[in-house]
Protein backbone atom coordinates (compact mmCIF):
# COMPACT_ATOMS: atom_id res chain seq x y z
CA UNK A 1 0.00 0.00 0.00
CA UNK A 2 1.34 3.36 -0.59
CA UNK A 3 -0.46 6.56 0.74
CA UNK A 4 -0.82 8.42 -2.60
CA UNK A 5 -2.77 5.83 -3.90
CA UNK A 6 -4.73 5.67 -0.63
CA UNK A 7 -5.25 9.00 -0.86
CA UNK A 8 -6.21 9.57 -4.12
CA UNK A 9 -8.95 6.65 -4.13
CA UNK A 10 -10.63 7.73 -0.86
CA UNK A 11 -10.67 11.22 -1.76
CA UNK A 12 -11.75 10.26 -5.67
CA UNK A 13 -13.81 7.21 -4.64
CA UNK A 14 -12.45 5.39 -7.45
CA UNK A 15 -11.16 1.63 -7.64
CA UNK A 16 -12.32 1.22 -3.92
CA UNK A 17 -15.50 0.02 -2.27
CA UNK A 18 -16.68 3.07 -0.87
CA UNK A 19 -18.22 3.55 2.64
CA UNK A 20 -21.93 3.23 1.61
CA UNK A 21 -21.10 -0.05 -0.07
CA UNK A 22 -19.21 -1.66 3.03
CA UNK A 23 -22.37 -0.63 4.84
CA UNK A 24 -24.55 -2.53 2.43
CA UNK A 25 -22.10 -5.62 2.80
CA UNK A 26 -22.39 -5.83 6.34
CA UNK A 27 -25.94 -5.24 6.12
CA UNK A 28 -26.75 -8.03 3.98
CA UNK A 29 -24.39 -10.19 5.79
CA UNK A 30 -21.53 -10.58 4.35
CA UNK A 31 -18.87 -10.02 7.07
CA UNK A 32 -16.16 -12.57 5.87
CA UNK A 33 -15.89 -9.97 2.41
CA UNK A 34 -15.63 -7.35 4.71
CA UNK A 35 -12.93 -9.01 6.58
CA UNK A 36 -11.08 -9.98 3.38
CA UNK A 37 -10.96 -6.87 1.91
CA UNK A 38 -9.88 -4.96 4.87
CA UNK A 39 -6.63 -7.02 4.68
CA UNK A 40 -6.54 -5.92 1.08
CA UNK A 41 -5.70 -2.48 0.54
CA UNK A 42 -9.66 -1.92 0.91
CA UNK A 43 -9.43 1.14 3.22
CA UNK A 44 -13.37 1.57 3.97
CA UNK A 45 -13.53 -1.72 4.30
CA UNK A 46 -10.68 -1.90 7.27
CA UNK A 47 -12.25 1.58 8.78
CA UNK A 48 -15.44 -0.20 9.20
CA UNK A 49 -14.16 -3.68 10.06
CA UNK A 50 -12.06 -2.16 12.89
CA UNK A 51 -15.29 -0.67 14.46
CA UNK A 52 -17.43 -3.61 14.54
CA UNK A 53 -14.08 -5.32 16.25
CA UNK A 54 -13.75 -2.49 18.67
CA UNK A 55 -17.41 -3.11 19.43
CA UNK A 56 -16.80 -6.65 20.52
CA UNK A 57 -14.04 -6.24 22.88
CA UNK A 58 -11.42 -7.02 20.28
CA UNK A 59 -9.69 -3.97 20.04
CA UNK A 60 -6.18 -5.63 19.48
CA UNK A 61 -7.37 -7.02 16.88
CA UNK A 62 -9.01 -4.24 15.27
CA UNK A 63 -5.50 -2.25 15.51
CA UNK A 64 -3.99 -5.22 13.54
CA UNK A 65 -6.35 -4.32 10.68
CA UNK A 66 -4.93 -0.89 10.46
CA UNK A 67 -1.25 -1.00 11.30
CA UNK A 68 -0.48 -1.75 7.75
CA UNK A 69 -2.39 1.16 6.49
CA UNK A 70 -0.54 3.36 9.77
CA UNK A 71 2.33 2.18 8.42
CA UNK A 72 1.82 4.07 5.14
CA UNK A 73 2.10 7.28 6.97
CA UNK A 74 -1.16 8.66 5.40
CA UNK A 75 -2.78 11.00 7.97
CA UNK A 76 -6.35 9.63 6.95
CA UNK A 77 -5.58 6.34 8.83
CA UNK A 78 -3.62 7.67 11.76
CA UNK A 79 -6.69 9.84 12.48
CA UNK A 80 -9.21 7.21 12.04
CA UNK A 81 -6.79 4.67 14.48
CA UNK A 82 -6.65 7.60 16.92
CA UNK A 83 -10.14 8.45 16.78
CA UNK A 84 -11.07 4.68 17.78
CA UNK A 85 -8.45 4.56 20.61
CA UNK A 86 -10.47 7.89 22.16
CA UNK A 87 -14.10 6.32 21.84
CA UNK A 88 -12.69 3.49 23.64
CA UNK A 89 -11.44 5.86 26.35
CA UNK A 90 -7.41 5.39 25.13
CA UNK A 91 -6.88 9.17 24.67
CA UNK A 92 -3.72 9.68 25.50
CA UNK A 93 -2.77 6.66 22.90
CA UNK A 94 -5.04 8.40 20.59
CA UNK A 95 -2.74 11.49 21.17
CA UNK A 96 0.76 10.20 20.95
CA UNK A 97 -0.45 8.32 17.91
CA UNK A 98 -1.51 11.79 15.72
CA UNK A 99 1.11 13.30 16.99
CA UNK A 100 3.68 10.93 15.40
CA UNK A 101 1.92 11.06 12.42
CA UNK A 102 1.65 15.06 12.12
CA UNK A 103 5.46 15.38 10.66
CA UNK A 104 3.96 13.33 7.90
CA UNK A 105 1.15 14.96 6.86
CA UNK A 106 2.17 18.33 3.98
CA UNK A 107 0.13 20.69 3.11
CA UNK A 108 -3.52 20.56 2.45
CA UNK A 109 -3.01 20.83 -1.19
CA UNK A 110 -1.05 17.62 -0.84
CA UNK A 111 -1.76 15.25 2.40
CA UNK A 112 -4.22 17.40 4.19
CA UNK A 113 -1.60 18.64 6.61
CA UNK A 114 -3.85 21.48 7.25
CA UNK A 115 -6.82 19.45 7.85
CA UNK A 116 -4.36 17.02 10.50
CA UNK A 117 -3.22 19.85 12.45
CA UNK A 118 -6.65 20.95 13.11
CA UNK A 119 -8.26 18.15 14.04
CA UNK A 120 -4.84 17.26 16.26
CA UNK A 121 -5.43 20.39 17.84
CA UNK A 122 -9.29 19.36 18.65
CA UNK A 123 -8.36 16.07 20.02
CA UNK A 124 -5.59 17.57 22.46
CA UNK A 125 -8.46 20.42 23.92
CA UNK A 126 -11.12 17.52 24.42
CA UNK A 127 -8.47 15.78 26.73
CA UNK A 128 -7.98 18.98 28.97
CA UNK A 129 -4.86 19.97 27.10
CA UNK A 130 -6.62 22.89 25.45
CA UNK A 131 -3.53 25.41 26.12
CA UNK A 132 -1.48 23.57 23.92
CA UNK A 133 -3.82 22.93 21.42
CA UNK A 134 -3.72 26.81 20.73
CA UNK A 135 0.32 27.05 20.51
CA UNK A 136 0.13 24.56 17.96
CA UNK A 137 -2.07 26.31 15.83
CA UNK A 138 -1.39 30.19 16.74
CA UNK A 139 1.24 30.10 14.43
CA UNK A 140 -1.11 29.38 11.70
CA UNK A 141 -3.85 31.64 12.37
CA UNK A 142 -3.18 33.36 8.14
CA UNK A 143 -4.87 29.85 7.58
CA UNK A 144 -9.20 29.90 7.49
CA UNK A 145 -9.11 26.42 9.16
CA UNK A 146 -6.76 26.30 11.43
CA UNK A 147 -7.99 29.74 12.78
CA UNK A 148 -11.44 28.37 13.22
CA UNK A 149 -10.17 25.45 14.84
CA UNK A 150 -7.91 28.09 17.15
CA UNK A 151 -10.66 29.31 18.12
CA UNK A 152 -12.79 26.46 19.03
CA UNK A 153 -10.12 25.42 21.20
CA UNK A 154 -9.37 28.72 23.10
CA UNK A 155 -12.10 28.98 25.42
CA UNK A 156 -11.11 25.62 26.85
CA UNK A 157 -7.45 27.14 26.91
CA UNK A 158 -8.55 30.33 29.03
CA UNK A 159 -7.02 32.67 25.83
CA UNK A 160 -10.33 33.81 24.13
CA UNK A 161 -8.45 37.35 24.54
CA UNK A 162 -5.66 36.03 22.36
CA UNK A 163 -7.66 34.90 20.08
CA UNK A 164 -9.11 37.96 19.31
CA UNK A 165 -5.93 39.87 19.43
CA UNK A 166 -4.57 37.71 16.43
CA UNK A 167 -7.90 37.98 14.85
CA UNK A 168 -7.96 41.83 15.12
CA UNK A 169 -4.22 42.31 13.65
CA UNK A 170 -5.67 40.94 10.64
CA UNK A 171 -8.60 42.87 10.17
CA UNK A 172 -7.18 46.37 8.18
CA UNK A 173 -8.56 49.61 9.49
CA UNK A 174 -10.84 51.15 7.04
CA UNK A 175 -9.92 48.52 4.48
CA UNK A 176 -12.63 46.69 2.34
CA UNK A 177 -11.59 43.91 0.15
CA UNK A 178 -12.78 44.28 -3.65
CA UNK A 179 -12.46 40.39 -4.09
CA UNK A 180 -12.03 36.88 -1.95
CA UNK A 181 -8.29 37.35 -3.23
CA UNK A 182 -7.62 41.06 -2.19
CA UNK A 183 -5.73 40.53 0.90
CA UNK A 184 -2.90 37.71 1.99
CA UNK A 185 -3.76 35.26 4.53
CA UNK A 186 -6.90 35.39 6.51
CA UNK A 187 -9.29 37.36 4.33
CA UNK A 188 -10.36 40.29 7.03
CA UNK A 189 -14.17 39.32 6.23
CA UNK A 190 -13.69 35.71 8.08
CA UNK A 191 -11.59 37.34 10.37
CA UNK A 192 -14.34 39.60 11.56
CA UNK A 193 -16.71 36.51 11.56
CA UNK A 194 -14.37 34.74 14.03
CA UNK A 195 -13.94 37.62 16.04
CA UNK A 196 -17.21 37.53 16.57
CA UNK A 197 -17.56 34.34 17.95
CA UNK A 198 -15.12 35.07 20.31
CA UNK A 199 -16.98 38.27 21.53
CA UNK A 200 -20.10 36.59 21.74
CA UNK A 201 -18.77 33.56 23.87
CA UNK A 202 -17.29 36.51 26.36
CA UNK A 203 -20.68 38.13 26.74
CA UNK A 204 -19.77 40.94 24.84
CA UNK A 205 -22.75 40.83 22.58
CA UNK A 206 -22.84 44.71 21.85
CA UNK A 207 -19.61 44.37 20.26
CA UNK A 208 -19.72 41.25 17.97
CA UNK A 209 -23.20 42.65 16.30
CA UNK A 210 -21.10 45.75 15.34
CA UNK A 211 -18.03 43.62 13.95
CA UNK A 212 -21.12 41.90 12.05
CA UNK A 213 -22.59 44.92 10.87
CA UNK A 214 -19.27 46.22 9.19
CA UNK A 215 -19.60 43.76 6.89
CA UNK A 216 -20.30 43.37 3.18
CA UNK A 217 -21.95 39.98 3.96
CA UNK A 218 -22.68 37.81 6.82
CA UNK A 219 -23.97 35.13 4.64
CA UNK A 220 -21.94 31.45 4.30
CA UNK A 221 -23.10 28.65 3.23
CA UNK A 222 -26.61 29.56 3.19
CA UNK A 223 -26.65 30.77 7.44
CA UNK A 224 -26.24 34.41 8.15
CA UNK A 225 -24.04 34.95 11.36
CA UNK A 226 -25.59 38.10 12.34
CA UNK A 227 -28.89 36.99 12.20
CA UNK A 228 -28.29 33.87 13.88
CA UNK A 229 -26.76 35.58 16.75
CA UNK A 230 -29.62 38.19 17.22
CA UNK A 231 -31.91 35.26 17.38
CA UNK A 232 -29.79 33.06 19.94
CA UNK A 233 -30.39 36.54 21.76
CA UNK A 234 -33.99 37.11 21.87
CA UNK A 235 -33.36 40.58 19.46
CA UNK A 236 -36.24 39.92 17.57
CA UNK A 237 -36.98 43.36 16.90
CA UNK A 238 -33.72 44.05 15.77
CA UNK A 239 -33.51 40.36 13.72
CA UNK A 240 -36.90 41.69 12.13
CA UNK A 241 -34.95 45.39 11.23
CA UNK A 242 -32.25 43.42 10.02
CA UNK A 243 -34.53 40.53 7.83
CA UNK A 244 -36.03 43.77 5.72
CA UNK A 245 -32.74 45.20 4.61
CA UNK A 246 -30.97 41.39 4.00
CA UNK A 247 -31.29 40.90 0.31
CA UNK A 248 -30.53 37.28 0.23
CA UNK A 249 -33.55 36.30 2.77
CA UNK A 250 -31.27 34.02 5.10
CA UNK A 251 -32.62 36.97 7.47
CA UNK A 252 -35.50 36.46 7.00
CA UNK A 253 -35.69 32.33 7.27
CA UNK A 254 -33.82 32.54 10.68
CA UNK A 255 -36.36 34.64 11.83
CA UNK A 256 -39.26 32.32 10.52
CA UNK A 257 -37.21 29.83 12.13
CA UNK A 258 -37.19 31.61 15.65
CA UNK A 259 -41.37 32.37 15.11
CA UNK A 260 -41.80 28.48 13.84
CA UNK A 261 -40.33 27.19 16.99
CA UNK A 262 -42.41 29.40 19.19
CA UNK A 263 -45.57 28.11 17.69
CA UNK A 264 -46.32 31.27 15.44
CA UNK A 265 -46.59 29.50 11.91
CA UNK A 266 -49.06 31.95 10.87
CA UNK A 267 -46.15 35.28 11.00
CA UNK A 268 -43.68 32.58 9.83
CA UNK A 269 -45.33 32.69 7.12
CA UNK A 270 -45.67 36.61 7.00
CA UNK A 271 -42.09 37.00 7.06
CA UNK A 272 -41.39 34.41 3.84
CA UNK A 273 -44.16 35.90 1.74
CA UNK A 274 -43.09 39.39 2.49
CA UNK A 275 -39.27 38.42 2.20
CA UNK A 276 -40.17 36.86 -1.14
CA UNK A 277 -41.28 40.15 -2.79
CA UNK A 278 -37.89 41.95 -1.93
CA UNK A 279 -35.31 39.00 -2.18
CA UNK A 280 -32.93 38.32 -4.91
CA UNK A 281 -33.42 34.92 -4.31
CA UNK A 282 -37.66 34.20 -4.78
CA UNK A 283 -37.47 30.89 -5.50
CA UNK A 284 -35.29 29.99 -2.66
CA UNK A 285 -38.60 31.33 -0.21
CA UNK A 286 -40.71 30.32 -1.94
CA UNK A 287 -39.38 26.71 -1.58
CA UNK A 288 -39.30 27.55 2.04
CA UNK A 289 -42.34 28.50 2.69
CA UNK A 290 -43.94 25.97 1.12
CA UNK A 291 -41.70 23.42 3.15
CA UNK A 292 -43.05 25.19 5.81
CA UNK A 293 -46.75 24.71 5.11
CA UNK A 294 -46.56 21.09 3.80
CA UNK A 295 -44.85 20.33 7.58
CA UNK A 296 -47.88 21.60 9.26
CA UNK A 297 -50.36 19.85 6.73
CA UNK A 298 -51.22 22.79 4.57
CA UNK A 299 -50.01 21.04 1.36
CA UNK A 300 -52.80 23.10 -0.53
CA UNK A 301 -50.82 26.21 0.13
CA UNK A 302 -47.74 24.92 -0.21
CA UNK A 303 -48.29 23.54 -3.62
CA UNK A 304 -50.64 27.26 -4.93
CA UNK A 305 -47.40 28.78 -3.56
CA UNK A 306 -44.92 26.53 -5.92
CA UNK A 307 -47.51 26.55 -8.74
CA UNK A 308 -47.26 30.06 -8.88
CA UNK A 309 -43.64 30.47 -8.84
CA UNK A 310 -43.40 27.68 -11.72
CA UNK A 311 -46.30 29.29 -13.84
CA UNK A 312 -44.68 32.74 -13.68
CA UNK A 313 -42.87 33.29 -17.18
CA UNK A 314 -39.33 31.61 -16.42
CA UNK A 315 -40.30 29.99 -13.53
CA UNK A 316 -39.74 26.27 -13.97
CA UNK A 317 -36.69 25.14 -13.77
CA UNK A 318 -36.11 22.08 -12.76
CA UNK A 319 -35.19 22.42 -8.93
CA UNK A 320 -38.27 24.29 -8.37
CA UNK A 321 -40.42 22.01 -10.64
CA UNK A 322 -38.88 19.06 -8.20
CA UNK A 323 -40.32 21.00 -5.52
CA UNK A 324 -43.61 21.09 -6.66
CA UNK A 325 -44.07 17.41 -8.04
CA UNK A 326 -42.58 16.22 -4.53
CA UNK A 327 -45.49 18.13 -2.56
CA UNK A 328 -47.50 16.38 -4.79
CA UNK A 329 -46.31 13.05 -4.31
CA UNK A 330 -46.06 13.80 -0.26
CA UNK A 331 -49.80 14.55 -0.40
CA UNK A 332 -50.74 11.34 -2.42
CA UNK A 333 -51.39 13.09 -5.33
CA UNK A 334 -48.86 11.77 -8.16
CA UNK A 335 -51.24 11.79 -10.92
CA UNK A 336 -51.69 15.75 -10.34
CA UNK A 337 -47.93 15.95 -10.92
CA UNK A 338 -47.55 14.09 -14.02
CA UNK A 339 -50.63 15.88 -15.57
CA UNK A 340 -49.37 19.50 -14.75
CA UNK A 341 -45.66 18.15 -16.41
CA UNK A 342 -47.63 16.97 -19.17
CA UNK A 343 -49.21 20.62 -19.34
CA UNK A 344 -45.51 22.20 -19.38
CA UNK A 345 -44.63 19.77 -21.75
CA UNK A 346 -47.37 20.92 -24.13
CA UNK A 347 -46.92 24.89 -23.48
CA UNK A 348 -43.09 23.99 -24.26
CA UNK A 349 -43.53 21.80 -27.22
CA UNK A 350 -40.85 19.43 -25.59
CA UNK A 351 -39.31 17.88 -22.10
CA UNK A 352 -35.48 17.93 -21.53
CA UNK A 353 -33.63 15.45 -19.86
CA UNK A 354 -33.87 17.99 -16.59
CA UNK A 355 -37.51 17.98 -16.09
CA UNK A 356 -38.18 14.54 -17.44
CA UNK A 357 -36.55 12.65 -15.22
CA UNK A 358 -39.15 14.09 -12.24
CA UNK A 359 -41.83 11.97 -13.71
CA UNK A 360 -40.37 8.99 -13.44
CA UNK A 361 -40.85 8.06 -9.75
CA UNK A 362 -43.95 10.40 -10.38
CA UNK A 363 -45.06 7.27 -12.94
CA UNK A 364 -43.80 4.46 -10.76
CA UNK A 365 -45.90 5.84 -7.73
CA UNK A 366 -49.34 6.00 -10.13
CA UNK A 367 -48.19 2.34 -11.03
CA UNK A 368 -47.68 2.80 -14.62
CA UNK A 369 -43.55 1.27 -14.50
CA UNK A 370 -43.32 -0.40 -18.06
CA UNK A 371 -44.89 2.92 -19.32
CA UNK A 372 -42.25 5.12 -17.66
CA UNK A 373 -39.85 2.68 -19.11
CA UNK A 374 -40.98 2.71 -22.34
CA UNK A 375 -41.22 7.02 -22.20
CA UNK A 376 -37.79 6.85 -20.75
CA UNK A 377 -35.95 4.42 -23.89
CA UNK A 378 -38.00 7.02 -26.60
CA UNK A 379 -36.09 9.73 -25.68
CA UNK A 380 -33.41 11.94 -26.95
CA UNK A 381 -31.49 11.51 -24.05
CA UNK A 382 -33.02 8.30 -22.55
CA UNK A 383 -29.85 5.67 -23.70
CA UNK A 384 -27.63 8.20 -22.35
CA UNK A 385 -25.25 6.96 -19.09
CA UNK A 386 -27.32 9.47 -16.63
CA UNK A 387 -30.80 8.18 -17.95
CA UNK A 388 -29.73 4.95 -16.94
CA UNK A 389 -29.33 5.44 -13.37
CA UNK A 390 -32.64 7.13 -13.32
CA UNK A 391 -33.89 4.07 -15.43
CA UNK A 392 -32.17 1.70 -13.28
CA UNK A 393 -33.59 3.35 -9.51
CA UNK A 394 -37.03 2.63 -11.32
CA UNK A 395 -36.59 -0.82 -12.24
CA UNK A 396 -35.15 -1.63 -8.69
CA UNK A 397 -38.12 0.39 -6.86
CA UNK A 398 -40.13 -1.83 -8.64
CA UNK A 399 -38.66 -4.93 -7.45
CA UNK A 400 -36.79 -5.32 -11.18
CA UNK A 401 -32.85 -5.53 -10.08
CA UNK A 402 -31.95 -7.69 -12.45
CA UNK A 403 -33.55 -5.42 -15.19
CA UNK A 404 -31.86 -2.14 -13.50
CA UNK A 405 -28.20 -4.42 -13.84
CA UNK A 406 -29.23 -5.05 -17.44
CA UNK A 407 -29.76 -1.13 -18.04
CA UNK A 408 -26.63 0.31 -16.04
CA UNK A 409 -24.34 -2.19 -17.63
CA UNK A 410 -24.83 -0.92 -20.58
CA UNK A 411 -22.82 1.76 -19.73
CA UNK A 412 -20.29 0.11 -17.42
CA UNK A 413 -17.85 1.49 -16.05
CA UNK A 414 -19.97 4.66 -15.87
CA UNK A 415 -22.01 4.39 -12.83
CA UNK A 416 -19.99 1.79 -11.23
CA UNK A 417 -21.11 2.45 -7.56
CA UNK A 418 -24.82 2.39 -8.68
CA UNK A 419 -24.11 -1.05 -10.78
CA UNK A 420 -22.42 -2.89 -7.77
CA UNK A 421 -24.99 -1.88 -5.07
CA UNK A 422 -27.49 -3.24 -7.23
CA UNK A 423 -25.55 -6.68 -8.02
CA UNK A 424 -24.66 -6.56 -3.97
CA UNK A 425 -28.49 -6.80 -3.36
CA UNK A 426 -28.46 -9.53 -5.84
CA UNK A 427 -25.67 -11.40 -4.42
CA UNK A 428 -23.33 -11.48 -7.08
CA UNK A 429 -20.63 -9.85 -4.71
CA UNK A 430 -17.66 -10.86 -6.82
CA UNK A 431 -19.26 -9.20 -10.22
CA UNK A 432 -19.41 -5.98 -7.92
CA UNK A 433 -15.74 -5.88 -6.95
CA UNK A 434 -14.40 -6.49 -10.20
CA UNK A 435 -16.65 -3.59 -11.31
CA UNK A 436 -15.25 -1.63 -8.46
CA UNK A 437 -11.70 -2.60 -8.03
CA UNK A 438 -10.22 -1.70 -10.74
CA UNK A 439 -6.93 -0.19 -10.97
CA UNK A 440 -5.44 3.27 -12.73
CA UNK A 441 -2.77 5.29 -11.13
CA UNK A 442 -2.95 8.08 -8.94
CA UNK A 443 -2.27 11.77 -10.61
CA UNK A 444 1.43 12.65 -9.86
CA UNK A 445 1.49 14.64 -6.36
CA UNK A 446 1.43 18.21 -7.00
CA UNK A 447 5.11 19.11 -4.89
CA UNK A 448 5.27 21.77 -2.57
CA UNK A 449 8.13 23.27 -0.05
CA UNK A 450 6.27 23.50 3.01
CA UNK A 451 5.38 21.54 5.66
CA UNK A 452 3.33 22.54 8.52
CA UNK A 453 5.51 20.61 11.38
CA UNK A 454 9.03 19.59 10.15
CA UNK A 455 10.20 18.20 13.52
CA UNK A 456 10.06 17.80 16.96
CA UNK A 457 9.14 19.63 19.16
CA UNK A 458 5.40 20.08 17.89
Amino acid sequence: MDASDLDYRARARTGCIPPELVARLLELGYIEEVERQAGCGEWFCAAEWARVLGGQDRQAEALEVLAPYLATGWWIAAEGTARLLEEWGRSEEAIALHRAHLTLARSSAETGGGLALASFARLLARHGRADEAFDLLQAHIDDWSLAKALVDVAQGAGRDEEAAGLLTARIPAGHECDSPWCCRGLEPQLAIGLLATVRERQGRVEEAIALLSTRQLTSFNGRDQLADLLARHNRIDELRAYADTEPLAHAAQCLAELLEERGDVDGAITVYRQAGEASVRRGNVAVELARLLARHDRYDEAIEVMRTLADAPGGAEDWIVDVLCTLYADQGRPQDAVAWLDDLKARRGKEEWDLFWIRLPLMAACGWVDEAVELTLAHPEGTTSYAAEHLARLLAGAGRAEDAVTALKQHAPANASTLAGYLIDLGRIDDALALLQHTSPPPPAVPTPHLWLDEPPF
